[in-house]
């Protein structure tokens, strides 16, 4: 007889298998629940270099989460980065996309490991472990953190220079950390207005 949490597993899982088939991608969902990607202690700044996305550093291994509830778009379990070619699809190193809700991809990278339930297609929840923070790909001779990077689901969603994020997050992750709610999507929704989806960087 199956225990009593891989029943609710089960039935969160089937609830929210309905939740995505009811609510459209890109529909803005207000009062949707976000939580932030890291556990613990973190420190991120309100800048991140030269494109919008957060730096969020804490201890290595500290544990990396969905931000929201949605399915899983891309992952990457291998480190290919060579900083000799610095090819910006490597960057990354480990990481995982997810979409929202909310039709918002959220993207952590840089991670130690990817949790092995984690697929493409695998619905996950608000504060489900993902992966565990590291500083795999670029981040090699810097601190641990998670890249966290905020964008459109374009089709064919492997376009590195807008899966790293081109909406700042940081007004957001303030919103989350304090208990707060508040979806990206309509910042989102009005970068992919004016930008559309590049093709190139």
């Amino acid at each position: 007889m199956p225990s009593a949490g891989s029943l609710w597993t089960q039935l969160l899982v089937s609830g929210l298998g309905w939740l995505l088939a009811a609510l459209p991608a890109g529909q803005p969902a207000a009062e949707l629940h976000h939580v932030l990607p890291v556990r613990g202690p973190v420190d991120y700044g309100s800048v991140h270099h030269d494109y919008p996305a957060t730096d969020m550093f804490a201890d290595c291994g500290s544990p990396v989460v969905a931000p929201v509830a949605g399915v899983v778009l891309e992952v990457s379990r291998a480190d290919a980065w060579d900083p000799v070619t610095n090819r910006g699809a490597a960057r990354g190193g480990k990481f995982v996309a997810i979409r929202g809700l909310d039709g918002v991809r959220y993207y952590g990278s840089h991670l130690a490991r990817v949790a092995p339930s984690v697929e493409p297609g695998a619905l996950v929840y608000a504060g489900q472990r993902v992966g565990r923070v590291g500083h795999t790909g670029s981040a090699r001779s810097t601190p641990c953190h998670l890249h966290f990077g905020i964008s459109p689901a374009c089709r064919g969603s492997g376009q590195w220079w807008i899966r790293r994020g081109v909406v700042g997050p940081y007004r957001f992750l303030e919103r989350w950390r304090s208990g707060r709610r508040g979806s990206p999507a309509d910042a989102v929704a009005r970068w992919s207005r004016e930008h559309g989806c590049p093709t190139r960087p």
